[in-house]
C-alpha cells in the first residue's frame, strides 16, 4: 500500500493522495509512516529520517514542572474524552502556524481509530475543566504522539510527563514525536535513524493488545 520508507524525500515525504481508512493509517503507521499535510493539499505521508523520540526514563521534567504537578491539584485522565482532546488540539493557536493541519476529515479519521482502541488521549483537568492534553496512535509498545494543547500553563507537558510515568501500565517502550521542534527538544526528544525507529516498531508487534488502557 506504501513505498518503501526508506524511498523518501529528504524532507521525509514518502506519498501523495490515498485516503484516511482505519485500514490504511493501520497500515501506515505499522510502517513508520504518518499523514500530515494542510487542508487544501492532497494527503501527504511522511517518514522522516531521522525519526525525533522520546525515550520515556530521558524525559527531560524541569523542577519548576515537578511543583506543578505535585501542587496543582491537577488530575489526569486516559481515553475519558477523546473527542474533546483532539478538537482542542485543532483549534488551539500555535506560534508560527497559520491555522491548523487537524481537518474535520483528520478528525473523524482519528475518532474511528480511537473506538477500535488504537488511538488513544491523556487528558489534564483542573476540577472538571479540561486545560490540556495529547492524543496520539499507539502500535505495538510505539506510542505516535500526533498534538497536544494546553488552555492553563504546562497542561501538555503534565500530560506528556504522565504518560512517560505510566508506559508499563499501557506497555509502551518508545514514544515517537515524529518531528523536530525547540518544545519537544527540552523535553528530552532526540533524533535517531530511521532504519532505527523502523527496528524499533517491527520488534513492538504482538507485545500489547488494543484493552491495555481500559
Amino acid at each position: 500500500m506504501f513505498p518503501n520508507p526508506e524511498l523518501a524525500e529528504e524532507d521525509g515525504l514518502l506519498a501523495i493522495d490515498g485516503d484516511l481508512s482505519i485500514h490504511r493509517l493501520l497500515n501506515a503507521y505499522a510502517n513508520g509512516i504518518f499523514p500530515w499535510f494542510n487542508p487544501d493539499d492532497p494527503i501527504l505521508w511522511w517518514s522522516p529520517d531521522p525519526r525525533f523520540v522520546i525515550f520515556p526514563n530521558e524525559f527531560k521534567a524541569s523542577k519548576s514542572l515537578r511543583q506543578k504537578i505535585r501542587n496543582s491539584g491537577y488530575n489526569v485522565k486516559y481515553d475519558n474524552n477523546f473527542a474533546s482532546v483532539i478538537n482542542n488540539c485543532a483549534i488551539a493557536k500555535r506560534k508560527q502556524e497559520d491555522g491548523t493541519w487537524i481537518t474535520t476529515e483528520m478528525e473523524e479519521a482519528y475518532i474511528n481509530m480511537h473506538k477500535i482502541g488504537v488511538a488513544h488521549s491523556v487528558e489534564v483537568y483542573d476540577k472538571d475543566e479540561l486545560i490540556g492534553g495529547l492524543y496520539g496512535v499507539q502500535i505495538g509498545t510505539v506510542f505516535t504522539g500526533e498534538s497536544m494543547f494546553s488552555i492553563k500553563p504546562d497542561a501538555s507537558k503534565i500530560a506528556l510527563y504522565t504518560l512517560c510515568q505510566n508506559v508499563e501500565k499501557f506497555g509502551i517502550e518508545l514514544i515517537d514525536v515524529q518531528m523536530p521542534t525547540e518544545h519537544l527538544k527540552s523535553l528530552g526528544a532526540k533524533g535517531i535513524k530511521r532504519s532505527e525507529f523502523l527496528k524499533y516498531l517491527e520488534g513492538s508487534f504482538n507485545k500489547t493488545s488494543f484493552d491495555l488502557w481500559e
